[in-house]
């Protein structure tokens, strides 16, 4: 990983200690520990199971919300930001390399910090530790690691069944074609 200048750095403390991370990155600092501590394969996450990711946690916040234990702001924030990632934006900033191991708590993390610093400057606040929304006590409320992998590798490859249903469709369409095309052909 390259590292910028310290000047285009923002410093974040955890329990463990402080690090700088990039002023520009959505990501904090238990991704960008993690990144450290696993940097192996060099591979991404698929791009159909960080978008299938962010689906649940969307679920979670609007619920949360609806039933009083979010704010209708913080919610709706947390779903435009899922909503984002759903659609294909901020990719970029989930950098947990796949196998990383320790049942996918990293990923989780990377989302909920990327999450939660978007719904942030939706709610027009910034990445700093002050701001309203938090990664762990608003983004991943209701819902643990244990909900969200899972539920996204499902939906992630339901999604990816629909695709092959319809390509095998139009396979399927073109062969009656051709069957029909071809029936006065005769085998010698």
């Amino acid at each position: 990983m390259k590292t910028p200048n310290s000047s285009s750095m923002r410093c974040e403390r955890d329990v463990i200690s402080e690090l700088n991370v990039p002023a520009n990155a959505y990501y904090g600092i238990h991704t960008l520990r993690a990144a450290q501590n696993f940097p192996f394969s060099g591979q991404r996450l698929h791009p159909a199971f960080i978008r299938a990711y962010a689906h649940p946690k969307r679920a979670c916040a609007l619920t949360s919300a609806d039933i009083g234990f979010l704010s209708e702001k913080r919610g709706d924030a947390i779903a435009t930001a899922c909503m984002e990632v759903e659609s294909g934006k901020l990719h970029d900033q989930i950098i947990i390399n796949p196998f990383h191991g320790g049942a996918n708590t990293w990923t989780n993390m990377n989302f909920n910090e990327v999450i939660a610093n978007r719904a942030n400057e939706i709610m027009g606040e910034n990445h700093d530790k002050d701001a309203m929304m938090h990664p762990i006590h608003h983004v991943t409320m209701h819902h643990s690691t244990n909900d969200t992998c899972p539920t996204a590798l499902k939906k992630a490859v339901l999604n990816f069944l629909e695709e092959l249903e319809d390509d095998v469709s139009k396979y399927q369409n073109l062969l009656q074609r051709k069957k029909i095309e071809f029936r006065e052909v005769k085998s010698t």
